[in-house]
């Protein structure tokens, strides 16, 4: 069975074709259908030799299609110093690609 590790989002991630892989939001202005490219891969093994990247492989390429578009559940942030009326309250959402795997090459 062939994998790749990719790095994405400041991540890595271990990746096989069909495989649906939830990744952090990437730069840019993508919709549900579009073709994504990830060309930080760092390792190919095709089940019967491995080539490992310095850090990335030169000519390798992973190709996916974004299949969804969400965001986390909120994370309150909580800011309070006691005897000094000092109380701040934030909530933040992290948004996030589903990214089904299509090749690796």
């Amino acid at each position: 069975m062939e994998f790749a590790v990719i790095h994405t989002g400041g991540k890595q991630y271990k990746v096989s074709k069909g495989e649906i892989v939830k990744i952090e939001k990437i730069k840019g202005d993508f919709k549900v259908g579009d073709k994504v490219l990830f060309d930080k891969v760092m390792l190919v093994d095709s089940g019967k030799e491995a080539t490992i990247g310095t850090p990335y492989i030169a000519n390798a390429k992973v190709e996916g299609t974004l299949t969804e578009i969400g965001r986390n559940k909120t994370v309150e942030v909580v800011k309070y110093k006691q005897k000094s009326r000092y109380y701040k309250k934030n909530g933040h959402r992290q948004p996030w690609f589903k990214v089904t795997i299509d090749s690796i090459k």
